[in-house]
């Protein structure tokens, strides 16, 4: 059985390794495409999001879309909850530069709305990532169990706005209080988003000061309040298509 490859190995091959375009996911509002990558002696599977195929947003800045990818992964590493694929932003691709992440595989099939509960039950720590990252847009089928049942969160090419903007459809655990785990690892990041840490400088390289401050003040407002926020009455707060 052939070993693993570690996560360093992977987002050196995301980084460096050659690609080529596999096909196209038809589904979603951008380019994506489903590429091999070259990894040592074999290949990688990658979904790879030119920034030249983002459709334009009325409230989130143009061309921002890949680099928002990669701070989705850059937080989930940091805070040692490992819910997003490895993603690095490269520079140059067959359609110009976008965000690569490593392609789960998992069955299509299966997302949120037919998750057994013992998945469900999972779901606290995707809910409170969302919060932070401002997901505006969890659908369903952004929620992915692989064959090892891991579950992994993708697309967040529309998080981290300063303005609350929280659309998802797992509203599971309103009113509960937070995992006490969780806090704490919420806690250990704040000093982490200063603009001095070595942490911030990095996700300052794909977001605007302002949405790290922005949320800075989320994590703050959760440790306060201490429970699983409900949906805000005068906003959107489900995804559109929700699957």
């Amino acid at each position: 059985m052939s070993k693993s490859p570690s996560t360093e190995d992977v987002l050196n091959s995301l980084q460096t390794g050659d690609f080529d375009v596999e096909g196209q996911f038809m589904w979603g509002s951008n380019y994506t495409f489903l590429v091999n990558i070259q990894h040592g002696d074999g290949l990688l599977k990658g979904v790879y999001k030119p920034t030249r195929g983002e459709r334009p947003l009325w409230d989130f800045p143009s061309d921002s879309l890949a680099g928002r990818e990669v701070a989705a992964y850059l937080l989930s590493e940091e805070l040692g909850w490992g819910l997003v694929p490895p993603t690095v932003y490269r520079a140059e691709g067959p359609a110009g530069g976008g965000s690569l992440q490593l392609h789960v595989e998992h069955d299509p099939e299966y997302h949120y709305f037919n998750f057994s509960e013992e998945h469900r039950q999972r779901l606290r720590i995707v809910v409170l990532f969302d919060i932070l990252v401002n997901n505006a847009d969890r659908k369903g089928g952004h929620v992915l169990v692989d064959p090892h049942d891991h579950i992994w969160l993708i697309d967040h090419g529309i998080c981290f706005h300063s303005q609350y903007k929280l659309r998802t459809v797992i509203w599971d655990f309103v009113g509960e209080p937070l995992p006490e785990e969780a806090c704490k690892d919420i806690a250990a990041l704040l000093p982490k988003l200063k603009e001095d840490n070595e942490f911030c400088k990095r996700l300052e390289a794909h977001l605007m000061d302002y949405e790290i401050r922005a949320m800075v003040a989320r994590a703050e407002r959760l440790l306060e309040e201490g429970v699983f926020p409900a949906p805000r009455n005068d906003e959107r707060a489900y995804p559109w298509p929700a699957v």
